[in-house]
């Protein structure tokens, strides 16, 4: 428990980590002179690194452990927030966004692996979703808290504190964490990533995963902060606001959405219904959050909390996985839902601009808005032919 404790508390700084752009944006305009699409492509940036390394973190979970594979790419993070410390021009914030996203890459599903392979699987999607919903509270301190931060010390000694912060991380979990036991008898270690994508009805759940975390991470990681500083004329400490009620939006969605599958033995159902909430709202901020700064505010937040079906849609996919390849098929999992943000937030930013260039900045953020509506639906549209796993059924499985 002492290294689930490490690792969550890793996780923290992962989920700061890719949000904290949003409250960032308006010192790293005027700073380093950044424009909206740019801070779309940073942001992208950490999620595209982030997923492109769910491949060899998978390899490596499943053959060296989690304990080592968590806290080596954690030390990636330490340098690239020393880089952007140093950052004097979007190229090194890249850089710097996508070392980041690197560092970050394992811990999640180091825990994820842990959970899969000592706990009986109907407990899986509660200990995720708890989990993420613990590590959510970086969102909250990358918003009111980091906003104050910044005010008081600048946000170039910030990444400084980071840095420091994210070592001792680091050593926590190569200090405390302990690997679980490979499964009896099962080729631990052996497989590949074919045997996972041979699974077709896991499909259905990679194309919902590559479209379901995008609204709520896209909006709380970046675009919340531009849209209320141009269209409303927030300042950072009101940005820093908005975004805190969002992260404790994430939180409460996550703790919420965990119980549910056993609550009505089902899945697939909680996470349609969920997507749909979050398709509405969107449309919602669409419509009137334009026109009314109360309503963007209220409607963000929303936003935040019908979104947060991650873990269910992680659980889902798990119920189909063989112990083996938990290590491969948690990452791959990850990597559409990582990396389709990722691509969904760098495409954001190209919606943003012709909508710009074609009308006002106003009707660019509706645009954006109901451009995450239209992806929502895609993916829903695949995943309602996707089979339930439900609780009930996987409780003899063996985790």
């Amino acid at each position: 428990m002492v290294g689930i404790a490490a690792l969550a508390l890793a996780y923290v700084l992962s989920q700061f980590f890719r949000s904290f752009l949003a409250v960032l944006a308006p010192d790293l305009r005027v700073e380093l002179g950044m424009s909206e699409a740019q801070l779309s492509t940073a942001a992208s940036v950490w999620f595209l690194a982030f997923a492109l390394m769910q491949f060899p973190v998978g390899a490596a979970l499943d053959r060296l452990g989690p304990r080592l594979t968590a806290s080596a790419t954690l030390l990636v993070a330490v340098l690239g927030s020393l880089v952007m410390a140093g950052a004097t021009g979007p190229s090194l914030l890249f850089l710097a966004m996508g070392l980041i996203g690197v560092g970050c890459s394992a811990i999640l599903m180091a825990s994820l692996v842990i959970f899969a392979r000592s706990f009986p699987p109907r407990r899986f999607a509660l200990l995720s979703s708890w989990f993420v919903a613990f590590g959510l509270m970086g969102g909250v301190a990358g918003s009111a808290p980091l906003a104050a931060a910044v005010t008081t010390f600048g946000w170039r000694w910030v990444m400084v504190g980071l840095a420091a912060i994210t070592l001792l991380a680091a050593l926590a979990i190569v200090l405390l964490a302990r690997d679980p036991e490979a499964p009896a008898g099962s080729g631990a270690g052996r497989g590949s990533l074919k045997d996972i994508l041979r699974l077709r009805m896991l499909w259905p759940l990679m194309a919902m995963a590559a479209v379901a975390y995008a609204p709520a991470s896209n909006l709380r990681g970046l675009w919340a902060g531009p849209f209320l500083e141009d269209v409303h004329g927030f300042s950072t400490p009101e940005i820093g606001e908005v975004t805190f009620f969002m992260a404790l939006g994430l939180i409460v969605g996550s703790i919420v959405h965990g119980p549910l599958d056993n609550v009505f033995d089902t899945r697939k159902w909680i996470v349609v219904v969920g997507s749909c909430l979050t398709a509405s709202c969107l449309a919602a901020l669409a419509a009137v959050g334009i026109g009314s700064s109360a309503a963007a505010s209220v409607l963000l937040v929303l936003t935040a909390f019908a979104g947060t079906n991650y873990s269910l849609i992680m659980a889902h996919a798990r119920g189909f996985m063989p112990p083996h390849l938990v290590g491969r098929g948690v990452t791959l999992m990850n990597f559409f839902s990582i990396g389709g943000s990722g691509v969904v937030q760098l495409a954001s930013g190209g919606v943003f601009d012709l909508a710009a260039r074609a009308g006002s900045q106003d009707a660019a953020y509706r645009v954006v808005f109901l451009f995450y509506v239209a992806l929502l639906l895609a993916g829903l549209s695949a995943y309602l032919f996707s089979r339930d796993a439900k609780p009930s059924r996987l409780a003899s499985l063996q985790s």
